[in-house]
């Protein structure tokens, strides 16, 4: 079972219609999802728990990117089994996960930047929300930008919403560059 959720989970729901086709979507999507394992616990596994409290072992999650022609970009996220009523940070990040919650990186930007006012829902992809009474929670963003082709790996579930906090979980996800979305 395990290995069908890592599968699932790295596969990727392609789509590039092209125009003119009945009901067709021009661009590329991307879908992923899997449910949270302990992070020491599976070698491989794409979406790691840190805390446990937050973001409990079988928690779900899904990613959702859809890149147009042209580079706009809208990412969604879904989440399930989280601590209800928890306000959660959620940044895209530069490299896939790891066991040390520092693996996946810095956030992505799209203007790549030391400078702490450049860390912000403009430049980064933001998805931080409250998880409901049952757990659940989703957020979406959308910017007229898409990723640079090995820059963007995964989603970083943090402890509180904003441009920082710590690491509670974390998701590979296999994003998509724009010159993808142009071919």
């Amino acid at each position: 079972m395990l290995a069908g959720i890592c599968a699932s989970a790295v596969a990727a729901a392609l789509s590039a219609a092209g125009p003119g086709g009945a009901g067709a979507v021009e661009g590329y999507s991307v879908r992923a999802e899997a449910r949270f394992v302990a992070a020491g616990a599976a070698q491989g596994s794409a979406a790691l728990t840190y805390d446990r409290g937050l973001v409990p072992v079988g928690s779900w999650i899904q990613v959702r990117q859809h890149t147009v022609p042209g580079g706009g970009t809208t990412v969604r996220l879904k989440v399930a089994g989280m601590k209800p009523g928890h306000a959660y940070g959620v940044h895209v990040h530069q490299k896939p996960c790891g066991v040390d919650p520092e693996a996946a990186g810095g956030h992505y930007q799209h203007r790549p930047s030391s400078d702490p006012h450049h860390v912000s829902p403009d430049n980064e992809v933001w998805l931080d929300f409250t998880a409901d009474r049952r757990g659940a929670g989703a957020a979406s963003a959308r910017h007229e930008w898409g990723f640079r082709p090995g820059e963007a790996s995964s989603v970083v579930i943090h402890d509180v919403p904003g441009g920082a906090g710590e690491r509670a979980a974390c998701f590979t996800v296999p994003f998509e560059p724009v010159d993808r979305a142009e071919e």
